[in-house]
């Protein structure tokens, strides 16, 4: 293992939390190295395009080729790619239908799915759509989308089922109570006795992109099922925003609302 690689991968960690520039003194006191060892990773750096001296000042800064770098890999990411693995493993668990989806005006698009191999089971396609205030998923992704997109979704309201939200202040009420839990229910909103339970999906800008959710017949995913399955539906939509590159401990980036 080459440490001194290591040590210079530190080096630009520590200058990442930086607001600013960063001094030899203070990253050598960070990372408890000699100031001659932090002098020469520097340059190296330097060197290498990765960091360059605020001569005004004589401290340094990261340049943007790390940005660059990260700008790349994010580019050859894909989302089904990256979630499909998880949602095997949320099949394997659950065994009902598992949805991959997004957001398209009012309505979700599933993007992607795995059928359930019981018998009576949740019908859905690829490339379907269902009405985002009607579904799990789609609320998962409402909670934190934009005022415009939350208000086309009101607009859109419609009385599919007797579960269904027919009201914007319900609306507003139920995807309030998703930002708090961190995912979304379906108590039969778009399909009577098909009910379903989601949560978001983050991007590497904290920006929810899609929701991963399962569904089912009311007669197998009653609500204390539903709650049994919660963490993992959480953990496993967690693990796909990871693999793009969000980091839960980053503040997420502000809804449009705010």
């Amino acid at each position: 293992m080459d440490k001194t690689f290591l040590k210079g991968l530190a080096v630009m960690e520590a200058m990442s939390q930086d607001e600013g520039s960063s001094g030899v003194t203070e990253l050598a006191e960070h990372l408890g190295l000699g100031k001659s060892n932090v002098h020469r990773l520097l340059q190296t750096l330097v060197h290498a395009g990765y960091v360059r001296r605020v001569e005004a000042v004589g401290r340094y800064e990261l340049t943007t080729k790390l940005w660059e770098l990260g700008a790349r890999i994010h580019r050859r990411l894909d989302l089904r790619t990256e979630a499909l693995p998880f949602m095997e493993q949320l099949a394997a668990v659950t065994h009902e239908t598992v949805h991959l989806s997004i957001l398209d005006g009012a309505d979700v698009l599933y993007i992607e799915k795995i059928d359930s191999p019981q018998p009576v089971r949740a019908y859905t396609a690829v490339a379907g759509r269902a009405p985002a205030a009607c579904v799990a998923t789609g609320k998962a992704m409402l909670a934190w989308a934009s005022v415009e997109d939350i208000a086309l979704a009101a607009e859109s309201l419609q009385a599919h089922t007797p579960q269904s939200i027919t009201s914007a202040a319900e609306l507003d009420r139920q995807l309030q109570q998703v930002r708090k839990l961190g995912y979304a229910v379906n108590t039969g909103e778009w399909r009577e006795q098909v009910v379903g339970l989601a949560a978001p999906i983050h991007d590497v800008y904290g920006t929810v992109v899609a929701a991963l959710g399962i569904s089912g017949p009311l007669q197998r995913l009653d609500e204390q099922v539903i709650r049994d399955h919660v963490p993992f539906v959480m953990e496993m939509a967690d693990q796909v925003s990871q693999r793009l590159g969000y980091r839960p401990h980053l503040p997420a980036a502000p809804r449009a609302q705010d």
